[in-house]
């Protein structure tokens, strides 16, 4: 509510201010009589707009005014153009939904008229307003729109190669989010190329800074700082307040790392008037934490907890989700330093919760295929553009050949195109197959559970409980070490799969307290050793069972698993949880703010059918709720997979 209030009285505050200054404007010959004049002409390109409202372009009545006029007129790309505007104001104060509702509208307005440039610059927009809400998937997929429209135009205008720049920097960004950082290096510098070649020192400073991001990630401090430095020589060269806010605060986090706590605090301490002048959320929530950060390595803990705090709640005001990550990370260092081992666990677990939320497997693997089906689509369009240069030399050299070789090699032609699709057809096919493998493999043992698992046993560590941290890290290596064997086999036995899922359910335990009661009762005609079945197949229901199931349940919490022979060709495992059921689970779910959707299950079902090919029935899965005098009790998955009914029989 109070978010919704703020927003309220913004909009107000605007409204009354149009209402005082429309006079003013009225008032303004000069900026009449140039509303007056472009509309006249009617220029078409961003560049030609942009030279024109280039002095008043941030201020927010003035392109209010121009875009009601240009709508009036039906000036579609006046109106365009501005509206664009008004959406990086918003933005930069942090006014996310109503930037992107104004950029969307630049947009339409940008289709409508058939325009090309202010399409992909609207396109940009987005992407970066996602991006700054760590929108990752969204903020991708505009950039992605904007470098696609902006690669099929052959003689680019100066405009459009920076927005090719800025879609480039912003895949860089993206990358940095995620941690690859040497991807994120070469997007930078195909960004940075382009602005060399039309002489940007905006775009020079931005990606010199974004490449000594990436360097202080990789422990390359002194690289880091040089650039750092290199972006704020160009940010006082154009004089961008913004720019110099970032560049001092990134320069501060070096002197930080390299024990100059005298240097890092002046620094950073002289950036927070600027920081607050310029209004820009983001950057006042991360000042703040950098101010905190310092302090605390100054031993000021009263002036560190305050700052940091403080940074804290701006960035949950503004939704500003890795600012948010970043101060609880710096409250876990404060409250590490003051002894407040309980206080410091907590903040730490918040901010890995809200990194992991930002930063997903899904989301890497969102990322990657779709850069991946870029760069091959752009391949495939070069490949088509020299092919038809060579056809050309082609039919000037063979002008006085016969006809019959012109057959001939038509004929070889198409056999070799014959061929090719029928080999890529297979290929295709056993790409789906191996993609599913690993797809499995990385939607059920996902770098969040091997972290939170390390972060589990580094918190005996921490406690100094010996015998628990080496007792849960043996757990852990034999559960990875058979991950890792499992990722290599297409089938495992019923005994390895038993004692995997041991494994896993003794690793999730710690997050649990060991409140977890897991049994496993197999039956004696069940032989394990002989049955096979596909890898880590029941790892997605017992992690349903655990976090959907039991997280939310008091009291005692209860796992089962049951093995037992099903109707002679098959073998039946029987997973059942006392937890709180389906309908009450799904309550829960649907009022978390961040959702995280499973693919396990659906990949597993995709597995069984393809294992269950070479067996005469196919797998069945079903899932009971249980009740006890009408009230939920717990769910059963039902599970029955084919196998050879001699497996079955014991030795």
């Amino acid at each position: 509510m109070p978010r919704q209030r703020k927003l309220f009285l913004f909009v107000a505050i605007l409204m009354f201010q149009n209402v005082i200054f429309s006079q003013d404007i009225k008032e303004d010959d000069t900026y009449l009589k140039l509303i007056e004049e472009v509309i006249t002409k009617r220029p078409k390109t961003f560049i030609a707009i942009d030279s024109a409202f280039y002095k008043v372009k941030r201020d927010t009545l003035k392109m209010k005014y121009l875009a009601t006029k240009s709508k009036e007129v039906n000036y579609l790309e006046g109106e365009s153009y501005a509206l664009n505007m008004l959406g990086i104001y918003y933005r930069n104060k942090s006014y996310f939904n109503r930037a992107i509702q104004t950029h969307e509208r630049a947009e339409k307005l940008a289709i409508e008229s058939k325009n090309l440039d202010l399409h992909i610059t609207s396109l940009n927009m987005l992407g970066v307003v996602y991006r700054r809400m760590d929108a990752v998937k969204s903020a991708l997929d505009y950039h992605q729109q904007a470098l696609t429209i902006a690669d099929s135009v052959k003689n680019p205008s100066i405009n459009i190669k920076k927005s090719i720049a800025v879609s480039q920097n912003s895949m860089g960004n993206i990358y940095l989010a995620l941690e690859q950082y040497n991807l994120a290096i070469q997007q930078f510098k195909k960004s940075m190329a382009i602005e060399k070649s039309v002489d940007n020192k905006l775009g020079l400073a931005i990606n010199h800074h974004n490449i000594g991001y990436a360097k202080e990630a990789t422990g390359f401090l002194d690289d880091a700082l040089k650039n750092y430095q290199i972006s704020l020589d160009y940010n006082n060269q154009i004089n961008s307040k913004v720019g110099k806010v970032i560049c001092n605060n990134s320069i501060g986090q070096i002197y930080l790392q390299q024990g100059k706590i005298p240097e890092a605090y002046k620094i950073i301490k002289s950036t927070i008037v600027p920081a607050e002048e310029i209004n820009d959320k983001f950057y006042i929530s991360s000042t703040y934490t950098n101010l905190g950060w310092v302090q605390t390595e100054m031993k000021q803990y009263r002036k560190a907890g305050d700052n940091l705090f403080h940074a804290l709640d701006v960035a949950k005001e503004f939704n500003l989700r890795g600012s948010e990550a970043e101060a609880y990370q710096r409250l876990s260092y404060l409250n590490e330093k003051l002894g407040n081992n309980k206080a410091a666990l907590k903040h730490y677990k918040e901010s890995q919760d809200i990194t992991n939320s930002i930063k997903s497997t899904q989301n890497t693997q969102y990322i990657t295929e779709l850069v991946l089906k870029y760069d091959a689509e752009k391949k495939s369009e070069q490949i088509k553009d020299l092919a038809s240069e060579n056809e050309i030399v082609k039919l000037k050299l063979a002008q006085n050949k016969k006809t019959l070789w012109f057959g001939l090699i038509g004929l070889l032609l198409l056999s070799g195109i014959l061929f090719g699709i029928y080999k890529q057809r297979q290929l295709k096919n056993d790409k789906r197959i191996l993609t599913l493998e690993q797809d499995m493999l990385r939607a059920q043992m996902n770098p969040h559970f091997i972290f939170n698992s390390l972060n589990s046993i580094k918190l005996y560590i921490i406690n100094n409980e010996k015998e628990n941290a080496v007792y849960y890290l043996n757990k852990f290596s034999k559960l990875i070490r058979k991950i890792l064997i499992a990722s290599t086999e297409k089938e495992i036995s019923l005994e390895d799969e038993l004692e995997t899922m041991q494994l896993y359910m003794n690793i999730e335990n710690i997050r649990f307290n060991n409140d977890i009661n897991y049994t496993v009762t197999v039956a004696e005609n069940v032989n394990t050793t002989n049955i096979k079945l596909p890898s880590l197949i029941l790892q997605p229901f017992l992690e349903n069972a655990l976090w959907h199931g039991l997280s939310s349940k008091e009291g005692e919490k209860n796992i089962h698993l049951n093995v037992a022979k099903f109707n002679g060709g098959f073998v039946r495992m029987e997973i059942t949880d006392n937890g709180i059921g389906r309908a009450e689970a799904a309550k829960i779910q649907k009022n978390k703010i961040l959702k995280r959707k499973s693919v396990g299950i659906e990949l597993t079902k995709q597995r069984l059918a393809n294992f269950s090919k070479d067996y005469s029935g196919s797998y069945n899965i079903d899932i009971q709720d249980l009740h006890t005098h009408g009230v939920a009790s717990g769910t059963k998955v039902v599970i029955n997979i084919p196998i050879h009914d001699v497996n079955l029989k014991t030795a």
